[in-house]
């Protein structure tokens, strides 16, 4: 229904309906309200309730079930074949039912077969499946019944059961399903893993026995502990942990199941990704096959968080799964005081969660629980309402996970990738004869290249002369591979004139020779409009040292540069200038300035949600930013971790540093020669 803050009574009818929805009868014996599985009504005259609502599978491929429909009743069917209709005809019929439906009905089979311990009481009870549960098992569901392998990353809140769903589902397959299935479970620690293989003992032998058939029982695999055989199923559990990962390695399984992945170390042997690649690989891609990958949020930039970005932008074969606090029952108390003073009451955050589909009954609780633990960041952490706000308060990171994310609301495919050349000369060819390094910016042109290195969101405006429009700034990496990229960034602060943000325009990044690498970036400047063009100065003189080994010549490549190119950020002290010591050329980033144009970066990014700021297009630069932290050694720099830099991070800083801080204001000159400037809201000449 539709609902608006500005009338209330709307809001308390939505409230209402959804109070009703999740109140509404959820019966997994006659399966009525269980919508994880697609359904159709069976009525029965002699059946207890009198009515079924049975998977539309069953339907399509079970006759008896088309044929008790045409019968209305186990009587009519038995009689309409020319049987006799006896108690005992009626009880093995049931019971016969019974085991054909547990082919399709998870829900069916979990209730009347598994016994999970719960958590309040600490004794067995019947597996029946909470909100968040079900909805997980749609997911589920509904790969299998499209027969594709199913694959699944799992971004847990708490205490509502999304592992023990998992595993259970894994044993209805392997016991019901299909033979020769194995399965293998990783869990983040010896213990837990130990408290899976438990769990596991317990289900199978709180499974009921029926008479004459033989109980279901599991047995110690080649003498292992972390291993069991399903009897008479050909088919194993081996469980084993992200510390000793050994027991499930080379494996021969079709389902694999990683709890907690967010929290895997990383040793000198193993890492996760290692650790996964070795069980995966082996699962072969067919119906019923599953991978899961499970964890609550454990930091950003880890192996968990990038898969989950992966899988919401719809890389691989991966379904991303998140299930909000407010998906499960128990957080939740009664409206205190009358329900339309509550509602005005909302603050701005707790109307949101109304609206991302939280009763009032639950952000009441919420408003409880938020008093209790005293911090918003505490509640977002222990109950994140979007995934989000799960990875966001999941580590000690610097910049504001949710003014990023709506940074990363600006970020699109480049509209042109490929390289920049001279028409008139090479750069080797520049090597053999420096006296030829000005014609390197002579003639420019772009060449769309598959296997290029510079991604163009805005070519060069030349329509309108602006002066200071374009910052170029370059943050080198190393030649090889495995070495840190470099990159270059282009910013445009044409939108500055009219009191907007300026944008990322272009950005080069990839692995080259250090002396080229400042070519490259000379021609880029060039082309965009003769551009400020900055240098993070102490890493190159660093990398360029170390690339000649035989001394600082990164002065010596600057002069070159800037013979033929005059618009290279300088920096000098008062003392140095009085004394007319040369200018250094570059960004130099100390502890001071590095702080300084974090800090700066900070600020900016406060003013994404009002449209200021800046306005980011690469979504990469969005998944450095993350994981960019202060050291326990007080440095910056990304979460350690096979992949991870900061090479777009730091020339966007330095950038938005030089472009707010050091820089004039752009200004605008007609074919006259008058300057324009913004003021006051109008464009005004001097």
């Amino acid at each position: 229904m539709d609902w608006t803050f500005e009338d209330i009574g709307s809001v308390i009818a939505e409230n209402a309906r959804r109070k009703e929805e999740h109140a509404s009868r959820h019966n997994p014996l006659t399966g009525e309200g269980c919508v994880s599985t697609p359904r159709r009504e069976l009525r029965l005259s002699d059946y207890p309730d009198g009515v079924l609502w049975l998977p539309c599978e069953m339907w399509d491929k079970e006759d008896v079930v088309r044929d008790l429909a045409r019968s209305g009743s186990v009587r009519g069917l038995v009689e309409s074949g020319g049987g006799k209709f006896t108690q005992d005809i009626y009880f093995a019929f049931l019971l016969e039912f019974a085991r054909c439906r547990c082919q399709y009905d998870f829900e069916y089979y979990a209730y009347t077969n598994l016994k999970i311990m719960d958590k309040l009481s600490g004794l067995p009870i019947r597996f029946v499946l909470n909100r968040g549960q079900r909805r997980l098992l749609g997911v589920f569901e509904e790969m299998r019944l499209a027969r594709v392998p199913i694959r699944v990353i799992l971004l847990k809140a708490r205490q509502w059961g999304g592992s023990t769903l998992v595993q259970m589902y894994f044993l209805w397959i392997q016991t019901v399903l299909v033979k020769g299935f194995s399965s293998s479970i990783c869990a983040h620690t010896q213990d837990a893993a130990r408290n899976i293989m438990s769990m596991y003992n317990h289900a199978v032998e709180s499974m009921p026995v029926e008479e004459g058939r033989v109980a279901l029982t599991l047995s110690p695999k080649n003498g292992m502990q972390t291993a069991r055989n399903i009897d008479g199923r050909g088919c194993s559990i081996t469980v084993g942990s992200a510390i000793r990962p050994d027991s499930i390695r080379s494996q021969s399984v079709h389902l694999a199941h990683f709890s907690e992945v967010g929290i895997y170390p990383t040793t000198a042997n193993n890492t996760p990704e290692e650790l996964i690649a070795s069980v995966t690989s082996i699962i072969p891609n067919v119906p019923l096959s599953m991978i899961v990958y499970e964890s609550t949020a454990k930091g950003v930039g880890n192996y968990f968080h990038t898969e989950w970005l992966k899988a919401k932008r719809g890389e691989g074969r991966n379904v991303p799964v998140f299930v909000e606090w407010f998906c499960i029952d128990i957080y939740s108390c009664p409206v205190e005081g009358d329900e339309e003073t509550f509602v005005r009451s909302l603050s701005g955050y707790e109307r949101s969660l109304f609206s991302l589909g939280a009763t009032l009954e639950a952000i009441q609780w919420y408003r409880l629980k938020r008093q209790e633990l005293g911090s918003d960041d505490q509640m977002m952490q222990e109950f994140p309402s979007t995934d989000v706000e799960a990875f966001r308060h999941s580590g000690e990171m610097i910049f504001d996970r949710m003014r990023l994310e709506e940074l990363r609301g600006g970020c699109m495919e480049a509209i042109a990738v490929g390289e920049l050349y001279s028409s008139c000369v090479s750069v080797s060819e520049v090597k053999l004869d420096l006296h030829k390094r000005g014609e390197l910016l002579e003639g420019l042109t772009f060449e769309e290249r598959s296997d290029g290195h510079l991604k163009v969101w805005q070519w060069p405006d030349r329509s309108v002369e602006v002066r200071d429009r374009y910052v170029v700034v370059v943050d080198p990496g190393g030649r090889s591979s495995s070495s840190d990229p470099s990159c270059i960034c282009v910013l445009d602060r044409y939108w500055m004139l009219y009191g907007e943000a300026p944008e990322v325009v272009a950005e080069w990044h990839g692995h080259t020779d250090i002396d080229l690498l400042a070519w490259n970036a000379t021609q880029i400047a060039k082309w965009y409009s003769d551009a400020l063009l900055v240098f993070e100065s102490n890493t190159y003189d660093s990398r360029l040292e170390s690339f000649l080994s035989d001394g600082d010549h990164s002065e010596f490549i600057f002069s070159l540069i800037s013979d033929v190119y005059p618009h290279l950020y300088a920096r000098a002290s008062k003392m140095q200038v009085r004394e007319g010591v040369p200018p250094k050329y570059g960004f130099h980033t100390n502890k001071a300035t590095k702080r300084m144009i974090i800090d700066n970066y900070i600020s900016l990014l406060r003013e994404v949600r009002d449209g200021g700021g800046y306005v980011e297009r690469c979504e990469e630069m969005i998944n450095e930013a993350l994981i960019y932290e202060k050291r326990s050694d007080g440095s910056y720099g990304n979460v350690s971790g096979n992949g991870n830099h900061d090479d777009r991070v730091m020339t966007r800083m330095i950038a938005l540093y030089v472009a707010y801080e050091e820089m004039p204001m752009p200004t605008t000159v007609d074919s006259a020669g008058a300057v324009y400037v913004r003021s006051e809201g109008r464009m005004a000449s001097i």
